[in-house]
């Protein structure tokens, strides 16, 4: 069965929560890249090669590229290719595997996760998702605890059903976890940008503003919390990865174990330091904020350029942020079936305000 759009939708007219900022001194923006294709997510591996998933919602030319020297090119083989056309999460662990989630959306392939060996440029593995992914899935963004070789992966699907998805990658297996639970699904509000809000046209070429749940997620540097929030989602929510490995725990005392962490205003991908900063991007305001260690949101960056910041990412010696923006609002699937997201499109690098692990 073809996979299609996953958005939970609401045609309801309801004002974003409100969040209280404080300015910091903002940091310098600097431009890394600019590109004619949107990025999605970004990834660096540890020898310091950037690689980034080309978003689907642009119908790209091929779904994972390398960026060097100013250009970017396919980083896998164009002919029996191990991923569909549509990768938006990606990681790289520290030998040097990236991690590829292969969400098939429009794809009759059953969604995956596959490691690609960036120094032998060969196929390391291949996870199927097809167990835990239900019609409509739409598995977006992960991270890896290289300790206990395991995955976590947010499924955003169709809102309600939203939940986040464990991976052993040593044995191959997966579970669907939390799905349902609030702190996986998305609140009744919704996302202006640029004084616009999100519109899908759906089949019936009527117009609904799609509201997303489970996206943003991330880990603090002793893999012990796991971070994670809806899109459109006023809070932060966190667990215990032990407790999502935990195959002992019942739904319901799993459950019990989520934790609020802090307000958040809505956002895609976010990014932990080493000393607890949560780094966002804040989409209705085209800024850069933090959640610091005090669970209080400041914004941080402000800039017109910083038009839907979809993902962070450390550089290889973990003194700088790369956070790359792609305009999703104005991709045809956001923007009422028409393309309006013109490049350029850029990859920036900014001083976080502490590394991505203390001395």
């Amino acid at each position: 069965m073809q996979r299609l759009f996953p958005l939970a939708l609401s045609a309801a007219l309801l004002t974003p929560v409100a969040i209280a900022r404080t300015a910091l001194a903002q940091p310098s923006l600097e431009v890394v890249a600019e590109l004619q294709q949107a990025p999605g997510n970004l990834t660096v591996t540890p020898d310091g090669q950037l690689i980034m998933s080309l978003h689907q919602f642009y119908n790209p030319p091929y779904p994972v590229a390398e960026y060097d020297n100013g250009a970017i090119a396919p980083l896998l083989p164009q002919s029996n290719s191990p991923v569909s056309a549509s990768v938006l999460g990606l990681l790289s662990d520290s030998t040097g595997i990236v991690w590829l989630l292969d969400n098939a959306m429009g794809s009759d392939r059953p969604p995956q996760l596959v490691g690609w060996n960036t120094q032998q440029d060969t196929l390391h593995k291949t996870i199927s998702l097809a167990d835990v992914t239900p019609d409509g899935s739409f598995i977006n963004d992960l991270r890896i605890d290289e300790t206990t070789q395991t995955a976590f992966i947010t499924d955003p699907a169709g809102g309600d059903n939203a939940a986040l998805i464990v991976v052993d990658l040593e044995a191959g297996t997966a579970q669907r976890l939390l799905e349902g639970h609030y702190s996986v699904t998305p609140e009744p509000i919704d996302l202006f940008v640029e004084g616009n809000p999100l519109l899908r046209r759906t089949p019936e070429r009527t117009y609904q503003r799609p509201q997303v749940g489970v996206d943003a997620i991330a880990m603090d540097a002793n893999n012990e919390w796991l971070y994670y929030g809806a899109l459109h989602g006023t809070s932060l929510y966190r667990i215990r990865t032990a407790d999502l490995r935990d195959g002992s725990l019942s739904s319901v005392e799993l459950a019990s174990r989520v934790e609020k962490y802090a307000d958040k205003p809505i956002c895609d991908g976010i990014l932990m330091d080493g000393a607890g900063n949560i780094y966002l991007g804040e989409l209705a305001a085209n800024a850069i904020g933090v959640i610091t260690p005090e669970r209080e949101y400041r914004r941080l960056i402000e800039d017109p350029r910083l038009s839907w910041v979809d993902d962070f990412e450390f550089s290889a010696d973990g003194q700088t942020i790369y956070a790359v923006t792609n305009r999703l609002h104005l991709s045809a699937p956001l923007n009422a079936g028409v393309e309006a997201g013109t490049p350029p499109f850029y990859i920036f690098a900014f001083e976080p305000l502490a590394p991505r692990t203390q001395p």
